[in-house]
């Protein structure tokens, strides 16, 4: 019988970003996935609020936890993973092809020369199929890009964090408009997704709330039956052509050039400079308005 981790979601309606704590209730040890760094853009001010209520969570509930995990470098919020290590000891990991994206930022906000793009930034890079335990509950990796080069799943026991792949089944799929995206590369992702059992927990990265309270949860069988991208089984060409055409018409994220250059660096902000204080940089016109 596939082991059920206890999953506690964590909502951040700003970024409108789920975040998770899970568990296995035999040895209480638990993972964190994807949490929030909060960061005020007009303010450029950076707080713990929803890592707070994290850390909060599993000292309450007595969870040992034993990974502090990144699904990909995220570009509508920051990761609190270095800061949460901080607090609990545990490791930070991420997949290995955040290397790609850490060379492809890394000329986008032309950072200097000795900037690290090997993903030292992380205690650990998973591969695609690698598996660890967290107490007794089996997880694996499996490599989905497509929204990102390097967007990874875990699979815990019967519980799958597809980060930022798929929506809700009434919002579809995620975009796959960003550097290094690609429409085609993420529906082949998704069929690796689609392929776990029926009714396999499927938890996702966003959710916009499209007329309904907030939701974070379904299961294979539902995105199979009823997503509004995938239903009936649809070709990579029709998908691709859906997902083109609906990512033409989005803006990029609001914190996206804000998020990406402290994500790449696995949660940190940039080397202070020589007042103590860090800054951000924003690239000029290398993005067309949308």
């Amino acid at each position: 019988m596939t082991k059920a981790p206890v999953v506690k979601p964590f909502w951040d309606e700003p970024t409108g970003s789920w975040q998770y704590v899970f568990h296995d209730p035999a040895t209480m040890q638990g993972a964190i996935v994807d949490p929030v760094m909060n960061y005020d853009p007009n303010a450029g001010a950076i707080r713990m609020t929803s890592a707070q209520e994290i850390l909060d969570y599993v000292r309450a509930t007595g969870i040992e936890v034993v990974w502090l995990l990144d699904t990909h470098p995220h570009a509508d919020h920051f990761s609190a993973a270095p800061w949460l290590k901080d607090q609990l000891g545990a490791p930070t990991a991420i997949g290995e092809h955040v290397t790609e994206v850490q060379a492809l930022w890394k000329e986008i906000y032309n950072l200097p020369q000795d900037f690290p793009t090997d993903g030292r930034q992380w205690d650990k890079l998973f591969y695609d199929g690698e598996e660890f335990m967290v107490g007794e509950i089996p997880v694996r990796v499996i490599f989905c890009p497509g929204h990102t080069l390097a967007s990874i799943t875990y699979v815990a026991g019967d519980a799958a964090f597809v980060h930022d792949t798929l929506m809700m089944p009434d919002s579809g799929t995620s975009r796959a408009d960003f550097p290094g995206g690609s429409s085609r590369v993420l529906y082949a992702s998704i069929q690796k997704i689609l392929a776990l059992p029926d009714d396999t927990r499927v938890f996702v990265g966003h959710d916009y709330a499209p007329g309904r309270a907030a939701a974070c949860e379904a299961r294979v069988a539902d995105h199979k039956a009823g997503n509004i991208h995938l239903k009936g089984g649809v070709s990579e060409a029709e998908f691709c052509a859906i997902r083109d055409a609906r990512d033409a018409t989005l803006p990029l994220p609001r914190l996206m050039l804000a998020a990406l250059q402290i994500n790449i660096r696995g949660g940190r902000k940039p080397e202070a400079e020589d007042n103590g204080r860090s800054y951000l940089k924003i690239p000029l016109d290398y993005f067309e308005p949308r």
